[in-house]
């Protein structure tokens, strides 16, 4: 039955049968096949809306919100030009200002899309106007924008928190440093790529020189509110003063009092433009998350994640770096079809066990879980950020993916050192 369920949820996905459906009826199939089955029809639907009952999962939506607010008040050109003064005009510096300021914008939005298209809309044309190749420009954006979902506070580590247990606070600290060991490997691809391809030195120069001339102190106070976000939303869940949900919440209010009363970047008649895109955005995560979290309870009651415990157990002798091995493997492929959120609502919990009896931490696991589905994102043919960053130079998504191919080789060795040295996730939790 086990094996049924999850055949049929593959087969749904391969078909391209929407998620939700493919995962309801997997989720009511033991019921159908056995009537005595505890988790009937009913049983489905009154779970269904009880996950829903979480505190926790409220972070979701608000942090979704807050991104929104952020990206149309056009927060991320402040940081562009705030990191530009200080490395645009290095071997690669508008490239690498470009990374930097995802890497950062991920600390206010939660989310991969966002920065994609909050960093992509304002840095494509600026990268293509000093001389670079438009698909390469959009192909960086399009694989640094992942690091949305990772840098925290990411709505990813949230979903996982929401369906492990597992402290999403800690979460969140765990995900720095690999976070900004991605964006490095990122950097040194970009560095490769202008070494060979080489830049208009000429034309990098006047346009920094143009950044500067306005003076550092000018910049910083332009810059100050974007750069105090993640102080304040991060410091707050570090410090113990709020909790993630409550964070996500602040984060909401200071994005309305910064680009509303501050940058005077968005007015009051916009924010039902921004109400009405935060809840398309959720409503169709807030419904594959309920399933998901049902389809693990059902998938439980069956004893799924100790049969699947056992097998790792006996095929894989006990050894962690096979496993974690395979699970990236696995993962690397399901994220080119699959959104980051749902993935990770119905993998986690069976992998959890698993892991765990193998001696990975769940923080761990989780950081591991993100990371390679985040590398899905971009990756060709169905990776989200590229249908995000490729209408934005108006070219097609296979020709942006082809040239994300050595960024996301990059993020892959990136992900290999997180995978198999765990100090890097958990050496900030003491």
């Amino acid at each position: 039955m086990i094996l049924s369920m999850i055949l049929i949820l593959l087969g749904g996905l391969i078909l391209g049968i929407p998620i939700a459906v493919a995962l309801g009826f997997s989720t009511i199939l033991p019921s159908l096949l056995d009537s005595a089955f505890t988790a009937n029809v009913q049983y489905v639907v009154r779970s269904v809306v009880s996950a829903l009952d979480s505190t926790p999962m409220l972070a979701i939506p608000l942090f979704i919100l807050s991104g929104n607010i952020m990206t149309k008040g056009k927060i991320s050109e402040r940081l562009f030009n705030f990191f530009a003064y200080f490395i645009g005009d290095f071997p690669a510096g508008i490239p690498m200002t470009a990374i930097v300021t995802c890497l950062f914008y991920g600390a206010i939005s939660g989310s991969g899309v966002a920065t994609t298209a909050a960093v992509g809309g304002m840095a494509i044309p600026f990268l293509t106007s000093l001389g670079y190749d438009k698909v390469y420009s959009a192909a960086l954006i399009a694989t640094a924008g992942s690091l949305g979902v990772i840098i925290p506070p990411s709505i990813p580590f949230v979903t996982y928190g929401v369906v492990t247990g597992v402290s999403i606070g800690s979460l969140f600290i765990a995900g720095i440093i690999p976070g900004i060991l991605i964006g490095l490997s990122l950097m040194v691809y970009a560095y490769i790529y202008a070494k060979i391809h080489g830049e208009d030195r000429e034309k990098i120069s006047l346009k920094v020189r143009s950044l500067r001339s306005c003076g550092l102190w000018v910049l910083f106070k332009e810059s100050f509110w974007a750069l105090l976000a993640p102080v304040i939303i991060l410091g707050g869940i570090y410090g113990g003063i709020v909790t993630p949900t409550e964070a996500a919440a602040v984060s909401v209010f200071y994005a309305l009092i910064v680009c509303i009363f501050i940058y005077r970047s968005l007015t009051f008649g916009s924010l039902g433009d921004i109400l009405t895109d935060t809840v398309k955005s959720y409503a169709p995560i807030v419904v594959l998350l309920s399933l998901a979290i049902v389809f693990g309870r059902v998938l439980a009651l069956l004893q799924a994640p100790v049969v699947l415990r056992d097998f790792v157990l006996t095929n894989f002798a006990g050894n962690k770096y096979i496993f974690l091995f395979a699970l990236n493997v696995i993962l690397l492929i399901l994220g080119m079809f699959m959104d980051v959120g749902p993935a990770i609502a119905i993998l986690a919990p069976m992998m959890l066990t698993s892991a765990v009896a193998l001696g990975v931490s769940p923080i761990h696991l989780g950081i591991i879980m993100v990371v390679t589905l985040a590398i899905g994102m971009a990756t060709p043919p169905f990776g989200v950020d590229l249908f995000v960053a490729a209408p934005l130079i108006k070219e097609q998504v296979m020709k942006v993916g082809i040239k994300a191919i050595p960024f996301i080789l990059a993020f892959i060795v990136a992900l290999m050192l997180i995978t198999y040295i765990p100090q890097l996730s958990l050496i900030l939790l003491g």
